[in-house]
C-alpha cells in the first residue's frame, strides 16, 4: 500500500511549512532566542499545518542541539518526530474528541508531573481543543495555568473561541491561514514533478480550486488523480469529469450566447449540461464563478492577470472580449440572478428547472434599477456617439446625384471602392454548417465589423442576428425596414462577408431580412425609430435621459 500524498510530503521543519510565514517566522525567532511559553494555541482551517507545526515545534524543542529552530535530524529525539517517523514517549498527541471527559483530564494532569523519560520537556498536544468539555477544561485549567518546568502544552483547534476563555488566556495564540492559490499551485506542481507524473494544463488550477486553499485537501485530490493516471498522464478531460467540475467550454458556449442573447443556444448548451451528466448545480456554480471573473476583467482590465493568476494568457484575453460585449451592468444583474438560483437549488428536487429559469431570466430584459441599467449600457454599445458616425451615416444616405463637399465624400467614395477589392477566398468548413456554432462567433464577427466600418457596425450591433445559413448564403434578419434598407443602401452586405470570412472562415452571400422578433429585448419601438439613423441622432446622453425619465415616472404613478 502506498503512502498518501499528504502524508509523505508532511513537513519536518518550519522551513517546509508554506503559506504561513507569518506564524512560522516568530516561532523560529522563539526558538533560535530561548523565549520559550509553557503553552500555545494553533488555530486556522482544516489542513493548513496547524498539527504539523506542533510536532515540528515539539521535535525543535526536545532536539539534542536545541531548542533551536532548525532540528539537527540526527539525534534520538529528531528521528522519532521526523513527518512519518515512529514517535517519542514524551510527545503525546491527543484527541480532545475522544479524551474529552473529565476523567481523561484528571489523568493527564496527574501524569503530566512527572519527568519526562529520555527528552528535555513532555509535550502534549492536544488536536480538536474546542471539543474539551467544560468539566475537562477545568480539570486541566491549574496545570496549564502553573506547569511544571519540563511540560508544555500545545492545543490546535479549527474554532479558538469554542475553547474557555481561561484556558484561552494562558495561551501564546498563533493564528493559522488558508494558503494562497498562486503559493498552493507552485507546491503542487513541484510535488508532481518528484512523482514522475505528466499533468496537463489546467488541471493544477482545479485541484487549488476544489482544495479551498487546504493542502491536506489538494494533496489528497492530487493524490486521486496521480493514482488513476494513464501513460498520458493526468489529462484535463479525466480531472473536470472526477472532481465534478463544469468544462471551460461549456462555460465558453454559455457565455458567449448570453451576450448574443441567443436564447436557443443558452437553452441547448443546459442540454448538453444534463445530457452529459453533469450536476446543474454544479454547473450554476460554476457559472456564477465565471461571471464573477469576468466582472473582475471589466473592472481592473490589465491588472486582472495578478487577481486570476489561474488563467492562462490566451484565456484571459477571451475573458477580456467576454467582459467588454456583455459589460458590467449586464454581468452584475445575471450574477444577482444566478446567486438567487443557486441558492433556491439548495434542496430542489428538480435543479434543471431552476437552471432553466435562471437562464429566462437573464435573456428576459429586467424592470428593476439593475435591468434598466443592462439594456441601458446594451444600446449604447450598439449605437454609435453623435458626430462620428452620425456624419458618416447622413452621407452615406445622400443620393448618387447630388454633388457634396470633397470632405464629406471621401468616406463613401472608400466603401464604394471596396466591393473591387477582391476577398482572399476562405476555404469554407467541411460539411453542413451549424446555425448555433455560428450565431456563437456573431459577437466576434461584430467587432470584426466595427473596426472596418462603423456604421454597419451601429446598424447590427443592436438589432440583427444570424437566423439561417446553407451552402449558398448566411440570411440575416434585422428589426425593421428602415435599418434594413439602411443596410442594403451602405452596401454593407460587403462588410458583413468580409468580417464573415475572416473570423469564421465562412465565404458565402450575405442576405438581410426584416424580422420584427429579432432582439426584441434590446430593440422596442420606444428605443428605435422606423429609421435607424433617427436613433444615431439621439445619441448616448438622450438615450439615458429618456429611459431613466420613464423609469421614474412609472414608479411615481405606481407610488400614488
Amino acid at each position: 500500500m502506498s503512502l498518501a500524498l499528504y502524508r509523505k510530503y508532511r513537513p519536518s521543519t518550519f522551513g517546509e511549512v508554506i503559506g504561513q510565514d507569518h506564524v512560522t517566522e516568530p516561532l523560529s525567532n522563539a526558538l533560535t532566542s530561548g523565549s520559550i511559553h509553557h503553552a500555545y494555541l494553533f488555530s486556522g482551517p482544516r489542513g493548513c499545518g496547524k498539527t504539523s507545526s506542533a510536532r515540528i515545534m515539539a521535535r525543535s524543542l526536545n532536539c539534542e542541539k536545541g531548542p533551536t529552530s532548525n532540528p539537527c535530524g540526527e539525534c534520538q529525539s529528531c528521528r522519532d518526530l521526523v513527518a512519518n517517523g515512529p514517535g517519542s514517549i514524551d510527545v503525546m498527541e491527543l484527541d480532545a474528541a475522544t479524551h474529552g471527559l473529565v476523567d481523561d483530564a484528571r489523568d493527564l494532569r496527574d501524569k503530566a508531573f512527572f519527568a519526562p523519560v529520555q527528552s528535555r520537556y513532555k509535550i502534549y498536544i492536544i488536536d480538536e481543543a474546542h471539543q474539551l468539555g467544560p468539566g475537562a477544561a477545568n480539570a486541566l485549567l491549574k496545570v496549564v495555568e502553573e506547569p511544571p518546568p519540563h511540560v508544555l502544552f500545545i492545543f490546535a483547534t479549527t474554532e479558538p473561541d469554542k475553547l474557555i476563555a481561561t484556558i484561552r488566556s494562558r495561551t501564546h495564540h498563533y493564528p493559522f491561514r488558508l494558503v494562497p492559490p498562486a503559493v498552493l499551485a507552485e507546491h503542487l506542481e513541484g510535488v508532481c514533478k518528484q512523482e514522475g507524473i505528466a499533468v496537463a494544463k489546467g488541471v493544477i488550477p482545479l485541484v487549488v480550486r476544489a482544495s479551498g486553499g487546504s493542502v491536506r485537501d489538494a494533496l489528497s485530490v492530487l493524490g486521486q488523480l496521480l493514482a488513476g493516471a494513464g501513460k498520458e498522464g493526468v489529462t484535463y478531460e479525466v480531472a473536470t469529469a472526477l472532481l465534478g467540475y463544469t468544462d471551460g467550454a461549456l462555460l465558453d458556449e454559455a457565455i458567449d450566447a448570453l451576450a448574443a442573447r441567443d436564447g436557443a443556444t443558452l437553452f441547448n448548451t443546459v442540454n448538453r449540461v444534463v445530457e452529459s451528466g453533469h450536476d446543474p448545480r454544479r454547473f450554476t456554480q460554476d457559472f456564477l464563478e465565471r461571471l464573477r471573473d469576468l466582472i473582475i476583467v471589466g473592472a481592473s482590465k490589465e491588472n486582472a492577470a495578478h487577481i486570476l493568476r489561474e488563467y492562462p494568457e490566451d484565456q484571459l484575453e477571451r475573458l477580456e472580449k467576454q467582459a467588454r460585449l456583455l459589460g458590467a451592468a449586464t454581468l452584475i444583474r445575471s450574477a444577482d440572478i444566478a446567486a438567487d438560483g443557486l441558492t433556491q437549488m439548495r434542496g430542489a428536487t428538480a435543479p434543471r428547472l431552476i437552471l432553466e429559469l435562471i437562464c429566462a431570466r437573464i435573456l428576459l430584459p429586467g424592470n428593476d434599477d439593475q435591468g434598466l441599467l443592462a439594456r441601458i449600457e446594451r444600446l449604447e454599445n450598439g449605437i454609435s456617439l453623435r458626430g462620428t458616425n452620425a456624419e458618416v451615416a447622413q452621407v452615406a444616405d445622400k443620393p448618387a446625384e447630388s454633388k457634396p463637399s470633397t470632405e464629406k465624400i471621401a468616406v463613401p467614395a472608400a466603401v464604394k471602392e471596396e466591393p473591387a477589392k477582391a476577398v482572399a477566398p476562405t476555404p469554407k468548413p467541411n460539411g453542413p454548417v451549424d446555425i448555433a456554432a455560428l450565431r456563437k462567433f456573431w459577437p466576434e464577427v461584430i467587432e470584426n465589423v466595427k473596426k472596418q466600418r462603423r456604421l454597419t457596425w451601429s446598424l447590427l450591433s443592436a438589432s440583427a442576428q444570424v437566423l439561417a445559413v446553407d451552402d449558398k448564403a448566411i440570411t440575416i434578419g434585422i428589426v425593421n425596414s428602415g435599418a434594413r434598407d439602411s443596410f442594403v443602401r451602405s452596401e454593407s452586405d460587403v462588410i458583413l462577408r468580409k468580417a464573415f470570412a475572416e473570423v469564421v472562415g465562412l465565404d458565402l452571400k450575405v442576405e438581410c431580412i426584416v424580422d420584427p422578433t429579432v432582439n426584441a429585448s434590446t430593440t422596442t419601438p420606444e428605443r428605435m425609430s422606423e429609421d435607424p439613423t433617427d436613433a444615431l441622432e439621439l445619441g448616448g446622453a438622450a438615450l439615458l435621459a429618456k429611459e431613466l425619465g420613464a423609469h421614474v415616472i412609472k414608479k411615481f404613478t405606481n407610488d400614488v
